[in-house]
Formats: C-alpha cells, sequence, structure tokens
C-alpha cells in the first residue's frame, strides 16, 4: 500500500508541476531594435498629413498642427539632428493624424466602441526605404474644446515618449 501511495504523490506532484508552470508566462528575450534606428545621427520628419473633418473641430488649428508640434518636441529631445532634405537623413520619421471609421451608435454592450482619432509614426530607413518601426497614440475622447486640444498634445508627448523607450531599451 505504501508503493501507491507514493505513486500517487509523485504523479500529483508532476500534475501540479506541469500546471504551475503552465501558468507562469514565458521569459522570451526582447526582440532586437533594428540598428539603424539606433545608429541614425540624421532624421528627416515627414508630414503624411490628416483626416479629413478633424480641423478645426474637434481640434484648433489646422491639418500641420500635429506635425509642427512632433517636430518641435523631436527637436527639443536633442537624439537627432533634424534636417530638410530626405537625401541628407538616415532615417525618416513620418507622421500622420487619422480618424478611423467605426461604428457609430454601435451596441455598446456587446462591446462595440468608436474607434479614436490617433496618430501613426511610421519610422523608415532612408536608405532602403524599409520600416524599422511603427508607433500608435490614440487621441482621448474630450467635451470641452480645451481638453480636445490638450489630449491632442498628450498624444503626441505620449508618441515621443514611445520612440524614446524603443531607442533606450536597445542601449
Amino acid at each position: 500500500m505504501p508503493a501507491i501511495t507514493r505513486r500517487a504523490c509523485i504523479s500529483i506532484f508532476f500534475v501540479l508541476a506541469m500546471v504551475c508552470s503552465a501558468a507562469l508566462p514565458a521569459q522570451t528575450k526582447p526582440a532586437p531594435v533594428p540598428p539603424a534606428l539606433l545608429n541614425a545621427k540624421t532624421v528627416f520628419v515627414s508630414n503624411a498629413g490628416s483626416d479629413s473633418g478633424l480641423f478645426p473641430h474637434p481640434f484648433t488649428g489646422d491639418e500641420s498642427r500635429g506635425y509642427s508640434t512632433f517636430y518641435q518636441k523631436l527637436q527639443n529631445w536633442g537624439r537627432y539632428q533634424l534636417v530638410d532634405d530626405p537625401a541628407k537623413a538616415d532615417m525618416v520619421i513620418e507622421l500622420q493624424l487619422n480618424a478611423p471609421n467605426g461604428p457609430a451608435d454601435a451596441n455598446k454592450q456587446k462591446g462595440a466602441s468608436d474607434p479614436l482619432p490617433m496618430f501613426r509614426l511610421v519610422v523608415y530607413d532612408r536608405a532602403t526605404h524599409y520600416v524599422l518601426w511603427a508607433l500608435t497614440e490614440s487621441i482621448d475622447p474630450a467635451a470641452l474644446q480645451k481638453t480636445h486640444d490638450h489630449n491632442f498634445d498628450l498624444a503626441l508627448t505620449k508618441l515621443l515618449a514611445d520612440l524614446q523607450a524603443v531607442v533606450a531599451s536597445a542601449r
């Protein structure tokens, strides 16, 4: 009888070990950041525009507001030298403001939600034209014009922070 108890204990131990190990998140090594993104010294910022219907409401200004604001934030960071000609750049950063279509008056109880305007930042290697990285930040909704504008600027700040985090994670 003790041999059966011992076998049962060993079996239970192995089952518990397998269940516990399956419940733990897998420890994966982070994928590498492309060296071209890390080694770039000069950057051309490309304005890929914005979808229609966003200016002057809900956001004040015009379609170049996001580009101008992000350009200034990137310049203040000081990590890259910004150039006015893509031929002089190691890397091209393209900024676009999207307003995706979505379910208007959809049943929110079933999980449908209205999409938010978002900034999409795509980083290209200038020499090869390959995408090195892409980032997206949604602009939170608001009721007041002032809050819409604040959320617009906040999304651009987050977008730059996302790019800074990618560069910092590889160092």
